[in-house]
């Protein structure tokens, strides 16, 4: 594993946990299933891995290495992913202003997620 991939990759589930605590923990608790225990392991896990695929595609494909280049494209991957997790996990009528709160905040998330592998990935290549 290259050191670039590596770091960026840790560089990116510090950001996406930290973001989601802040995000869903503090800002819009409202977005998460009450009455369901978390596992903060296995949150961080999550983040470890779906980081990582942030960092495996910008190092090893598509050369990405700066902020906004990794923003951008984790916007448009982010929307992509959210769009379609969020339309597997509903299980009835849909709350528009609700299912839109947890899209765009997904899609801001994943380009700052992206962003900082990027930069990172930049910075060390």
């Amino acid at each position: 594993m290259s050191k670039n991939l590596l770091l960026s990759g840790i560089a990116g589930t510090i950001v996406y946990f930290l973001l989601g605590w802040l995000v869903y923990g503090i800002l819009f608790p409202d977005l998460v299933s009450e009455g369901e225990s978390t596992s903060l392991l296995y949150i961080f896990l999550g983040c470890l891995f779906y980081a990582f695929i942030y960092a495996v595609i910008f190092t090893r494909w598509a050369n990405i290495t700066n902020f906004k280049t990794g923003f951008n494209a984790g916007l448009v991957l982010g929307l992509l992913y959210a769009l379609s997790w969020h339309f597997f996990m509903q299980h009835g009528a849909i709350d528009a202003l609700h299912f839109a709160k947890a899209i765009i905040l997904a899609s801001l998330i994943n380009g700052f997620v992206a962003g900082t592998v990027a930069f990172v990935n930049g910075k060390v290549s």
